[in-house]
Formats: C-alpha cells, structure tokens, sequence
C-alpha cells in the first residue's frame, strides 16, 4: 500500500482566501463583454488565476443574482456567450471594492 502525499493545509488556506476575493475579481473585470475564455485569460494575466470549473459556475450564478447580463454569438462557427457586468453589479462591485479596500487597510496595518 502507498502513502498519498499528504496535501499542504497552506493550500488549502490560500483557497480559501482567493474564494472570497473571485466575485470581485470577476466583476471588477467584465465591465466590458469577455466571452469564459477570454475572461479567464485575462483574469490570469492580471496575476488571478481562475480554473474553469469555477469561473463558470460562477458566471450563471451572478447572473442568475442579476449582477451580469449575457448574450450568445455565433463567432467562428462557435458558439459563445458573453458575460458583462449590469448595473447591478456596478452597485455590487462598488460595494465589494469598498469592503476589500477596508479589509485590505485594516490588514495592512495588522500585519505591519
């Protein structure tokens, strides 16, 4: 029988940590029309990388909360939807953004 490495529990703390920043990650981006792909992509240029399997769930999600709006087109011969903040989602971003920059400052000053 072989031992399974043992997962870093600092792995799964950094999740958690970035878990709570991905809403605002992706609202803060789609202020203008990305299709999944593309947003993943420039999420990870940006230094926030995104697999997949979470970025689209939670694309339906927000927008199912009202917070994106969503068209398909057919590019290419594919098929595509693309995601873009609504105004809601303005309001909601603004509200997170305000919340992280708060967040940010008091840690800032606990960890200096």
């Amino acid at each position: 029988m072989v031992d399974e490495p043992k997962a870093d529990p600092l792995d799964s703390l950094v999740l958690e940590l970035r878990r709570g920043a991905v809403v605002l990650a992706v609202l803060a981006q789609l202020g203008h029309e990305e299709y999944g792909y593309s947003l993943k992509r420039s999420l990870a240029e940006a230094g926030f990388a995104v697999e997949e399997g979470t970025l689209y769930p939670l694309l339906r999600r927000l927008e199912a909360q009202g917070f994106l709006t969503s068209r398909w087109s057919l590019e290419e011969n594919r098929p595509r939807r693309y995601y873009q903040r609504s105004a809601a989602g303005e309001s909601v971003m603004q509200a997170l953004a305000a919340e992280w920059r708060a967040i940010s400052g008091v840690m800032e000053r606990m960890l200096s």
